[in-house]
């Protein structure tokens, strides 16, 4: 008596990434999104209303403004980022959408890269608006190239981007991404020389500020508003935000897995 065995009907796994898949994931979020607009207010919009608030908060002492809205046109854009793609990401894994696109030949680097590529454009138009803003009608003192401002916000973006797809990976609901924001955003806030220089900190704080890629971030902005010129320490400030990045997409693609098996 002969056997027969049933084939393997379970896709291949996939490890390299495909430019196709990557886009077509892309293109998919991107057209999720379009029938959200209000999440795409928020990305868009909400970093340049907080720069408009503070630049009149500080009506009075337009120097304050300078000092601190190049900083913050960095720090904006990464929470705004943050907040909405963790919650955006945990949507589609409560839903099932994540665990459907799993159980298909598409791999994990497809999958998180193309996230990253459909907010990321989204980062680079909320990016441009921000910077436009505070440079060309708030009236951000800029002594660099608004060009560099724009870069730095692009990167904080692109880190909040990866951030917020990192972490929503141990969320459960909506209510624990958002919980994450005082974990993973607030500590780099308060060490990231905002509020006070870095090297003014106890020297405990200032170790762990040094290796918060917001504080980097922060200390880019600050080359741009002091320098006419790109400087060695803007370069190196710029490429540890966008490696952060980096890194933040690499686990975030290892931690994603199937709820189910």
């Amino acid at each position: 008596m002969t056997t027969t065995t049933t084939p393997n009907l379970a896709p291949a796994p996939t490890s390299a990434l495909s430019l196709s898949r990557t886009t077509a994931t892309a293109a998919r979020v991107l057209r999720q999104l379009r029938h959200d607009p209000r999440t795409i207010a928020m990305m868009i919009l909400i970093p340049c209303v907080m720069l408009f608030l503070l630049r009149y908060v500080f009506d009075g002492s337009p120097r304050t403004f300078d000092s601190i809205g190049a900083s913050l046109l960095g720090i904006f854009p990464l929470i705004t980022m943050f907040l909405v793609t963790s919650i955006a990401t945990l949507r589609e894994r409560t839903s099932g959408t994540l665990e459907r696109l799993l159980a298909m030949p598409l791999g994990k680097g497809d999958l998180i890269a193309g996230y990253a590529l459909a907010f990321g454009l989204l980062a680079i138009i909320q990016s441009a608006l921000a910077t436009g803003l505070a440079v060309w009608f708030l009236g951000l003192d800029v002594i660099g190239s608004p060009w560099l401002l724009l870069l730095v916000a692009l990167l904080d973006a692109l880190l909040g981007t990866a951030l917020g797809l990192f972490v929503s990976a141990f969320a459960a609901s909506e209510f624990q991404a958002v919980q994450f924001m005082p974990a993973v955003i607030f500590p780099q806030l308060l060490l990231c020389g905002l509020f006070t220089p870095r090297d003014n900190m106890h020297p405990v704080l200032e170790t762990i500020s040094d290796v918060l890629p917001m504080s980097y971030a922060v200390d880019g902005m600050n080359e741009v508003l002091r320098h006419t010129d790109m400087t060695a320490t803007f370069v190196r400030d710029a490429l540890i935000v966008a490696g952060c990045a980096l890194l933040v997409l690499g686990l975030g693609a290892a931690t994603l897995r199937r709820r189910t098996p």
